[in-house]
């Protein structure tokens, strides 16, 4: 796994992203690595942790909203910033494909419940955005070992991926918020 850090001069209209993240992977010899991009400081990363039921799951994230949408009413004009989320979920339990599946869709929920809560409103007449353009989720389980069919909200493999999730991108959606001094409305605080 790589997270690839970016400036955002390093993302100008011109550039090709996949190439970009492809010679950056060659020079690191990792051509066959899952790969993400973001022009967040990857310090600025956040975990979160939970276990039910003795299924454990976390969260590793970086966390952007600068080109925030909302899902169903995209801008058309060109978002104001960068940013993107990127998240990394592990769960204990092996999960068929079925199951992967259905936990990508809780981690999916839970990565935008948390961005809603955070009630960030690029443009003050609209709603608060539910994501980026860019999110990406690599959810990962064991290869090896029994694996089970399914893993929703009513499962304990879904409660333990949601809460590891929630927990993770709450903390990066507030701390990106309080880097920007944003009030409700959007707007710069003063």
């Amino acid at each position: 796994m790589v997270w690839r850090e970016v400036r955002n001069a390093d993302l100008t209209p011109d550039v090709d992203p996949l190439a970009l993240l492809r010679d950056g992977l060659a020079a690191l010899g990792a051509l066959d690595a899952v790969a993400m991009m973001t022009s967040r400081d990857i310090r600025r990363h956040f975990t979160g942790h939970a276990e039910v039921e003795g299924v454990a799951a976390a969260c590793l994230a970086t966390i952007g909203l600068g080109n925030g949408e909302r899902v169903g009413r995209r801008r058309h004009a060109r978002p104001p910033g960068y940013g993107t989320v990127n998240m990394l979920v592990h769960v204990s339990q092996g999960l068929d494909d079925a199951a992967l599946l259905e936990a990508q869709s809780v981690a999916a929920q839970a990565r935008t419940l948390a961005i809603i809560e955070g009630d960030y409103r690029p443009d003050p007449d609209r709603p608060p955005i539910t994501g980026t353009g860019t999110d990406c989720i690599v959810l990962t389980c064991p290869a090896a070992g029994p694996r089970v069919a399914y893993a929703g909200l009513h499962t304990a493999i879904g409660e333990a991926i949601g809460a590891a999730v929630l927990g993770a991108i709450r903390a990066g959606v507030a701390d990106w918020l309080a880097e920007r001094a944003l009030d409700k409305s959007g707007a710069a605080a003063v």
